[in-house]
């Protein structure tokens, strides 16, 4: 029998008073096997990692997750409470909002359907796939190194046919986070499907995302004369399209900002006006130009009017870094090959590789510059700036560390053939 006391048991024991007792130990167990495992991530493939003793039933692992009695919200709860007091003491927290599909297989899983895969449809093709359509927020931080910040989950929605739409799951899912924090104040970014948000009452919310080139906006309306007659007008005259309307712009600003960690230089310009089909509050737009002419004009908009265009472009470009969030989860954490299919256990095994990619990053931005590291390759000797597959890499290290010397001794092995074993486990998945 072993036991790991490390850094990380101490960071996933902040979690236990969620489960009840049996299923604090599956828990853990499940969630450092899903760390070490090499091979599918199906709950059979994780169980000779996670419990390589046979200590408990196999049965007890693959109920974990359809029957086990644990919230995911209150999973999501207690990190975001983490995440926020770590990263963002103080300040507005910016969140990120996108959707993603599962691919899953299976003659019938749980909430499972045909969607659109964005990935795969173009303009001209659209392509369907069958999977989990999975709503996402995102944490955006600024790691200590610099560069492209890091999108880490902090809460997931499952959506279903003919159920709730994507912007009522959105909504649900930000309302909640704001109650979990009611004392701070919220950005949320959002590509153009979820610019309508816009027009919804989120107390102590702004919402950034880009905007339709056709949309029909209109200036704000005219102050109301002493002696007119009838009710007063709700909004001013229809304004040119978008693009039309920046052609015969002639007053642009130069402004330089930060887009992924690289500073570039943009024109733009600024106007409050009324979208009127979403919402009857003023909104800023933002309408921003390449200098060089290579790239097309971008539309954003934005409910806070008290923002700087140069803080648009940016909160709206960081939002990239959710894109990286989906990628990882699916290659490196396999977040797409459970194969629970009934109850529950479909949308809690995606939610948990959501809530595992945020809780490696906060596992690793928590060690020391001397733990926290990352191999260079002779292909790659100009790295600087470590990825996600770094951070899992040097957790992995850590675990086998642990668990080859609680079984065998630390002085089973010899000190260097050990360290070449663990630097050999550590990239393995």
């Amino acid at each position: 029998m072993y036991n790991i006391t490390s850094t990380w048991t101490g960071l996933l024991q902040q979690f236990f008073p969620i489960f009840t007792a049996p299923a604090t130990q599956i828990f853990l167990r499940l969630i450092t096997g899903w760390i070490l495992c090499t091979a599918r991530r199906t709950v059979t493939g994780l169980i000779p990692f996670a419990d390589p003793m046979g200590l408990r039933a196999h049965d007890s692992y693959h109920r974990f997750f359809p029957d086990a009695r644990w919230s995911m919200t209150k999973l999501w709860r207690f990190l975001t409470k983490i995440l926020v007091q770590t990263f963002c003491q103080n300040g507005i927290i910016t969140l990120a909002l996108d959707d993603t599909l599962f691919h899953r297989s299976g003659r019938k899983v749980e909430g499972a359907g045909w969607w659109r895969d964005a990935v795969r449809s173009t303009k001209k093709s659209i392509v369907y796939a069958y999977g989990l359509n999975l709503v996402v927020l995102t944490l955006q931080i600024q790691p200590p190194w610099g560069g492209e910040p890091l999108g880490l989950p902090v809460n997931m929605r499952l959506h279903r046919k003919n159920g709730p739409t994507l912007i009522e799951l959105a909504m649900e899912m930000i309302e909640e986070v704001r109650q979990w924090m009611p004392e701070r104040l919220f950005r949320v970014v959002g590509d153009g499907f979820y610019a309508t948000l816009a027009g919804e009452t989120l107390n102590g919310i702004t919402i950034i995302s880009r905007i339709r080139r056709d949309a029909n906006l209109y200036d704000l309306p005219p102050k109301r004369k002493k002696k007119g007659r009838g009710r007063s007008r709700t909004k001013g005259k229809k304004l040119a399209k978008l693009e039309k309307m920046a052609a015969h712009i002639q007053k642009w600003e130069k402004v330089t900002f930060r887009q992924r960690g690289k500073t570039i230089d943009r024109l733009v310009y600024t106007r409050v006006v009324l979208w009127y089909a979403v919402s009857r509050k003023p909104i800023l737009l933002v309408i921003s130009r390449d200098p060089d002419g290579k790239e097309k004009d971008d539309f954003f908009v934005t409910t806070d009017l008290k923002m700087t265009a140069a803080e648009v472009l940016e909160c709206y470009n960081d939002r990239w870094a959710i894109e990286d969030t989906f990628k990882n989860t699916k290659q490196l954490l396999g977040g797409q090959q459970q194969q629970t299919f009934k109850g529950k256990g479909p949308e809690r095994a995606a939610g948990l590789s959501f809530w595992l990619y945020s809780v490696v990053w906060l596992w690793y931005l928590n060690q020391s510059s001397g733990r926290g590291k990352f191999i260079l390759k002779p292909w790659y000797c100009h790295k600087t700036i470590p990825s996600f597959a770094d951070a899992i890499a040097c957790l992995r290290h850590e675990l086998w560390k642990e668990r080859i010397n609680c079984m065998f001794g630390k002085s089973a092995v010899h000190d260097k053939k050990f360290r070449y074993l663990l630097d050999a486990l550590a990239p393995a998945a």
